[in-house]
């Protein structure tokens, strides 16, 4: 199956992509952010407000490991994750519907033009979404369009769909 160890993975290069989880409430959604990370070798995890941190068994109960394997980070207040991430060259994506919003369809265009080389992505609470004050402080947003009658996706889901489309254009794309 040509796995690597947690070791392995420490030392393999990373997606230049942080997934920021902002609030949180299901421990669920948490571990399978952690297993999409480590499937697609995401940099880190950062996790912010009252988003629970390893070790945890309802965490682990999904992550299988992901958070063995993929760096994490506790912010208190999520506006300091993303500050700190702003301050290290990282483009902030909000995801959330929001006017204005970048369609994740044109998500490799909008990367072509970017000037960073780094990026973040923040997932939002389950009910309310991305805090609207982290949304201002983004860089942009994205948008998964959606075309039933519920404009909303699980955020474990959300956040997997996201970051395939990271690993579309900065892994395997001729860019």
């Amino acid at each position: 199956m040509n796995r690597l160890s947690v070791e392995q993975f420490k030392e393999a290069d990373k997606l230049p992509l942080i997934v920021v989880l902002d609030d949180i409430r299901s421990l669920y959604n948490v571990g399978s952010v952690f297993r999409c990370g480590d499937a697609f070798r995401i940099e880190a995890v950062y996790l912010c407000g009252i988003t629970a941190c390893p070790p945890n068994a309802e965490i682990h109960k999904t992550a299988l490991g992901g958070e063995d394997s993929v760096e994490w980070k506790y912010f208190e207040r999520t506006e300091d994750a993303v500050s700190e991430l702003q301050k290290d060259g990282y483009f902030v994506y909000s995801i959330e519907q929001v006017e204005g919003s970048t369609k994740l369809q044109n998500l490799s265009e909008v990367l072509r033009e970017s000037s960073s080389e780094r990026f973040a992505v923040i997932m939002g609470n389950e009910v309310k979404g991305v805090k609207q004050n982290v949304v201002d402080m983004s860089n942009g947003c994205l948008e998964i369009p959606q075309f039933g009658t519920k404009h909303s996706l699980n955020v474990s889901t959300t956040a997997g769909i996201v970051m395939w489309e990271f690993v579309k254009f900065l892994a395997l794309s001729d860019k």
